[in-house]
């Protein structure tokens, strides 16, 4: 009979091989926590491999996804879509097991880790997902909702800021359903973690209200099994399994040791380990029968049927309930969304005061929170600056069952990073918010969204020098330019209320990132046609025309569009022929087809200057060696807006100045 040390030595075994054979990655992990992963994946995980998105299985993340070998043998022996023949590929060119695990639901990786702590985040915001959708559909006898997440993660995970930020909120949200599993082996790259990190983690997640099962014997499976049943038994706090491993377990001249934490074991080593373990077959090779131990296929299809037979009795029961959650768990939008999209637009255009575009977003906002149950606000101790608050959000209080706004304090990476494991979940739609300056802080999970392309929304505020008196460390300057160059991202810029509400109306049907940029300061509102407000989707689009062909083309974004409509409009009365073009979606403009770029950006005209109070570097490719453009390409200025715009340059006269200097030239 097949014991519980052979399952796991498979995982061993897999994980050496591959690594030996690309000669890079990690066999370390994968070969310390191979028992807790043997525990785990065939005693406790709900899954069904014939079926990765069911809707109702518990996530499993792999936050120290340097261990990824873990992760892949995992899928390719309980029956996943991934085969031998990807594992022998790993970390090779166009392979589906590359170096890190790179977001593949069809394969059945939850998520792209690699950053350590961000996968730990990650797992907060699907256990955050998973509490909020149970309390919103589960009812008596009826629990449709009802599944864990479980983290792996390491010190390095632990060590990174972004883990104290998620797993505090973890703690004050009561996310009973999140049990992590911390690698607890004493060794990084550098070697052994005495020497920098001494944190007494047990004591410091009970601090964040968390329920710690200290000293496992990661090596040991009815120790873990036993800790697995304790943390799953504590209902209103998450739990840390505190597993105490040996890097490359197996592996006799290298366990315990740095060398097996990033580097391929080398022949004679994995020779040796072979013997050590009582593993005698060549690489790759897996006996039928620990095959067949592993196999989870019928297993979990027999769970998934009892999940269905359980939902079409909920669906018998709560017809409404159940055809929204199936809604949202598609990803699709509301039956009548087209119908809300559009009055949100005509309320919004019917806007005549001056307003900053951040109190037209929570405008926008107070009109979608009826139209759209499935979203989830919030912001990073900023809310009454960022305007994420609408009128209809219900706040989601410590130890409270539901809510659809977040109050995530002062942690702008946890955030982002929590955001993206709700996309990952599914069935909500979240959006955060900070000062465009600060998100710096979660850059690195702003880039992990766009590169799975998840559907996530930023309301950054605060956009510009407009900031005043705050200064320079507030005001933002190289900050668009750096969102515009990351692949996936739609970036924008509004310039008053009617660009706003595209802007969020386009963000919530896209099925990728969008960041919201949006200004502090009250701006006029632009008169439009029917036809320039249907062009505002199009990301550019012609705000004025003179009389004739024009002569010199001004692009402008956010604030500067109505400085800079002052300079044309007197330019034009005074018979120049000046066109104005507001670009709030630089990546929407783009996305159009040459035939409609040409109409508003003529080619013939080479007389162009871009305005914007922000790095000039984006804006070259758009006015050409013969163009100009406005920007700031230093850090800002303390004082007052009405001082520092003039200070940079940005008013109206100088505006059309540099339009005379180019048409003189």
């Amino acid at each position: 009979m097949t014991t519980r040390r052979e399952l796991a030595n498979a995982i061993r075994a897999l994980s050496m091989d591959a690594v030996q054979r690309a000669n890079a990655g990690h066999p370390g992990m994968p070969m310390g926590m191979a028992d807790i992963a043997q525990v785990l994946w065939s005693d406790f995980l709900r899954h069904n491999p014939t079926d990765p998105q069911w809707a109702d299985r518990d996530r499993f993340v792999l936050s120290n996804g340097h261990g990824s070998m873990l992760l892949y043998s995992l899928l390719h022996l309980t029956g996943y879509p991934l085969t031998l023949e990807d594992l022998e590929r790993f970390r090779q060119l166009g392979s589906r097991t590359p170096g890190h695990p790179e977001h593949d639901p069809e394969c059945g990786v939850e998520t792209t880790t690699g950053p350590l702590g961000q996968g730990l985040a990650n797992g907060v915001g699907m256990a955050l997902a998973e509490k909020l959708l149970a309390s919103e559909f589960n009812r008596p006898g009826f629990n449709v909702i009802d599944h864990y997440t479980y983290v792996f993660c390491g010190d390095g995970c632990l060590m990174e800021g972004v883990s104290h930020e998620a797993c505090s909120l973890a703690g004050t949200w009561g996310l009973g359903k999140l049990i992590v599993f911390y690698d607890d082996n004493g060794i990084s790259i550098d070697g052994k973690v005495a020497g920098w990190f001494t944190d007494d983690t047990p004591r410091r997640f009970e601090a964040y209200g968390w329920h710690v099962v200290p000293r496992v014997d990661g090596l040991d499976a009815g120790a873990v099994t036993s800790a697995i049943e304790a943390a799953r038994a504590v209902e209103d706090r998450p739990s840390l399994i505190c597993c105490q491993t040996i890097i490359g377990y197996g592996a006799p001249h290298r366990q315990g040791t740095k060398e097996a934490h990033g580097e391929a074991l080398g022949a004679d080593e994995v020779a040796a380990a072979r013997q050590a373990l009582g593993w005698p077959y060549p690489p790759f090779v897996v006996p039928g029968e620990i095959r067949a131990a592993w196999d989870a296929r019928a297993k979990g299809a027999k769970l998934e049927a009892a999940w269905r037979e359980l939902f079409a009795r909920y669906a018998r029961t709560f017809p409404e309930l159940a055809r929204e959650l199936e809604r949202r768990t598609r990803g699709e939008l509301p039956g009548g969304w087209r119908q809300s999209a559009g009055e949100i637009l005509e309320t919004l255009a019917r806007q005549s005061a001056p307003q900053a575009t951040r109190q037209s977003s929570q405008a926008v906002l107070n009109l979608l929170g009826p139209a759209l149950p499935e979203i989830l606000g919030g912001s990073a101790d900023l809310t009454g600056s960022n305007n994420t608050l609408f009128k209809s959000a219900r706040t989601l209080t410590p130890g409270g069952p539901s809510g659809n706004y977040l109050h995530y304090g002062v942690r702008e990476f946890g955030m982002t990073a929590i955001m993206n494991g709700v996309s990952l979940h599914g069935g909500l739609l979240a959006y955060g918010g900070t000062f465009l300056v600060f998100s710096d802080y979660a850059r690195n999970a702003v880039r992990l969204a766009c590169m799975m392309k998840l559907k996530v929304i930023w309301v950054y505020t605060h956009d510009s020098i407009g900031l005043g008196e705050d200064g320079p460390t507030h005001q933002p300057i190289e900050h668009l330019t750096s969102l515009r160059a990351m692949p996936n991202m739609n970036v924008w810029r509004p310039c008053d209320a009617a660009e706003t509400a595209v802007a969020w109306t386009l963000a919530v049907e896209r099925r990728a990132p969008t960041a919201l940029v949006l200004i502090r300061q009250a701006l006029p509102q632009q008169p439009r046609s029917p036809a320039q407000l249907g062009n505002i989707s199009r990301g550019g689009y012609v705000l004025l025309d003179p009389a004739g062909t024009p002569e010199c083309v001004v692009i402008a974004t956010g604030s500067e569009v109505g400085i800079a409509a002052q300079a044309v409009s007197a330019l034009n009365a005074s018979g120049r022929r000046v066109r104005l073009v507001s670009m709030p979606s630089a990546e929407g403009f783009d996305a159009q087809d040459a035939g409609y770029r040409e109409s508003v950006l003529p080619r013939a005209v080479t007389r162009r200057l871009a305005v914007e109070a922000g790095a000039t570097a984006g804006w070259w490719r758009y006015v050409g060696a013969s163009g100009r453009v406005l920007g700031i390409d230093r850090f800002g200025a303390s004082g007052k807006a009405a001082d520092v715009f003039p200070h940079f340059g940005f008013t109206a006269d100088n505006i059309a100045l540099a339009i005379r200097q180019l048409l003189e030239d």
